[in-house]
């Protein structure tokens, strides 16, 4: 029986598979376009984004040299405010000279003038004794007027230097870059194919830029710049190295701590750039001339500014200390036998929050030859050792700190006329007192010549320069203030690798990596501006507390290595130093004395 064939029902199915194919294949083009408008639209926001990040990127760097622009400007304003404050304190110190000694003249008239009158005691050289003694009282009011004049020009002043240094920056870095030596020649074991380890790659291109350039086999050469306060090359001398940094010394009278630290792998020159040391002159034969550096120069430029002042207005004490294995010692400290001998010492912090150490040794000073005197006799004491890069390498902190006491120019003039007054009443009783102000505080004088030149003894006040008695405006309570100028050589900040070694010299790497890991975190977390910074992590930290995140002014000092050899302990002191600078301390405040008037 032959088989029936619906040719409609096949003919529909086949339409119904072809029409369920069409709608698949079309929901398949729609997903296709969603996918691709999705797609241009992520592509739109990259866009957007890059076009923005670069916007910004040059809104940002716009903005950063009008600022430079502006402190630029600011910086020359300032200057020029300064020079001007200069000439107008040279002049006023001159009128104020002509003036004290056209007084002095005037005075010492005026006391023959009154011994005269002392003869003939009757009622007709009343009324001249009276215009005599009000004559002295308009001159010493006009001689306290100078005075106040001088000393508020004298404020200005330290207002102006102290603006002028804060635009300048707290936190200043510079970078010394050393010559090459001898040793830098030497090929280190397993150097093996490469670029020459003598060969030059750190170089200075200005005052404030150093360039670094990345050599590495295979690969293009790489610059990295590095921007810094000031940048001393392999041919600036110590001379020029302390110019940039002198006028820190004078906020140090001012009232403000001074820390200035050297930063750096060993042998490329820190203990140079802070002690100096001895230059062999290749092109005069045998001769040798000693190089100062930065501590002598500051104790010295100490005692020339404290020699400024009035005598006996500031005192100085000098101390010094090492961290050694993350220990302090005091280098000054005795021993049994009265030798000198380093003994442990431990950091507290006070109740104002300041760290100290107990039992310090301090040795006062008068000038900058008996500071070196005590830091030569004891840099025997501090810790050396032999390493692969340096011969006699410095394996410890050396904080060397010299404490300024000053006390109150009045509360010194105060003392000083109080003495000056004792001692006249001791040598003249028979002197008349004639002082307007004594002749009111005592009525029956008045109206007695007889009573009016008693002896001193019996008298409230002998003179009118030398009065005992002072007026209620010269009730004075005295407290000194006391200020820091800390120089620290830092230990070398090489690898493990580099230094060689075993056992105990290992330990001392590491100390020494760990304080200073200990010095970068610290100016990580005052530049992010973290609620802890984490001082105590290290001993060194803890002492420069005051230093770093206090009132101070500091300076570091990067000593860099030019060659090759030492660029990964170059790049890590350069980046440091970068860090350093994105510090942004609190506004300092300067000590003054407890000087209160009643």
């Amino acid at each position: 029986m032959p088989l029936f064939i619906n040719r409609d029902q096949i003919f529909a199915h086949q339409v119904h598979l072809l029409e369920h194919n069409l709608r698949r294949k079309e929901e398949r083009i729609l997903e296709l376009e969603t996918e691709n408008a999705i797609l241009h639209l992520r592509l739109a926001e990259c866009l957007g984004k890059l076009r923005r990040n670069h916007e910004g990127d040059t809104k940002a760097e716009s903005h950063r040299q009008l600022k430079r622009n502006i402190s630029q400007s600011a910086l020359l304003k300032l200057h020029s405010q300064v020079q001007a404050l200069k000439q107008d304190l040279s002049e006023m110190f001159a009128a104020y000279v002509s003036f004290a000694s056209e007084f002095e003249e005037q005075s010492k008239l005026l006391r023959e003038k009154v011994e005269q009158a002392t003869s003939c005691l009757n009622g007709r050289h009343g009324d001249e004794l009276e215009d005599l003694q009000a004559r002295v009282a308009a001159l010493e009011h006009s001689l306290e007027e100078e005075r106040e004049r001088c000393r508020a020009e004298r404020q200005r002043r330290k207002e102006l230097h102290n603006a002028l240094v804060e635009l300048r920056g707290n936190i200043r870095v510079h970078c010394r870059v050393r010559p090459v030596l001898s040793f830098d020649h030497v090929q280190p074991s397993g150097c093996g194919s490469g670029p020459a380890s003598s060969e030059e790659v750190v170089h200075t291109i200005s005052d404030d830029t150093v360039m670094v350039n990345c050599l590495r086999t295979g690969i293009p050469v790489q610059h990295k710049m590095f921007e810094f306060e000031r940048v001393h090359g392999p041919e600036d001398s110590q001379d020029a190295v302390f110019k940039e940094i002198k006028s820190l010394l004078t906020s140090l009278l001012d009232g403000y701590n001074v820390c200035i630290t050297a930063y750096g792998q060993t042998g490329s020159g820190k203990t140079h750039t802070m002690m100096g040391s001895q230059a062999l002159e290749e092109h005069s034969g045998m001769q040798q001339e000693f190089q100062q550096g930065i501590i002598p120069k500051a104790a010295a430029e100490v005692f020339r500014l404290i020699s400024e002042k009035p005598p006996e207005s500031h005192s100085v004490e000098v101390s010094v200390m090492e961290v050694y294995n993350n220990e302090v010692y005091d280098l000054l400290a005795k021993d049994e036998q009265g030798n000198a001998a380093g003994q442990r010492r431990d950091i507290i912090t006070t109740s104002s929050g300041a760290s100290q150490v107990t039992s310090l040794t301090y040795e006062p000073v008068c000038d900058a030859s008996e500071v070196m005197q005590i830091i030569n006799g004891i840099l025997k004491l501090r810790a050396h050792s032999p390493t692969l890069v340096h011969r006699d390498s410095s394996r410890s902190h050396l904080i060397v700190t010299l404490t300024i006491s000053s006390k109150s120019l009045n509360a010194l003039a105060l003392a000083h006329r109080l003495q000056s007054a004792k001692k006249d009443m001791q040598r003249s009783t028979h002197k008349e007192c004639w002082s307007p102000r004594c002749r009111r505080a005592n009525p029956a004088a008045r109206h007695s010549p007889d009573k009016m030149f008693a002896s001193p003894a019996s008298s409230p006040c002998p003179s009118p320069c030398f009065s005992p008695c002072p007026s209620p405006k010269h009730s004075i309570s005295q407290a000194p203030f006391r200020t820091k100028l800390q120089l620290v050589d830092l230990a070398g900040s090489e690898c493990v690798g580099m230094t060689g070694g075993s056992g105990a010299a290992l330990w001392e790497v590491s100390c020494i990596n760990r304080s200073l890991s200990a010095l970068s975190d610290v100016l990580g977390a005052l530049a992010e501006q973290r609620p802890h910074i984490p001082y105590r992590n290290s001993k060194l930290t803890h002492l420069l507390q005051d230093a770093i995140g206090g009132d101070a002014k500091l300076l570091v000092m990067l000593c860099v290595s030019p060659t090759q050899r030492f660029i990964t302990e170059s790049l890590q002191s350069l980046a440091f130093g970068t860090r350093a600078r994105q510090v942004q301390k609190e506004r300092p405040q300067r000590r003054t004395n407890a000087l209160r008037v009643k």
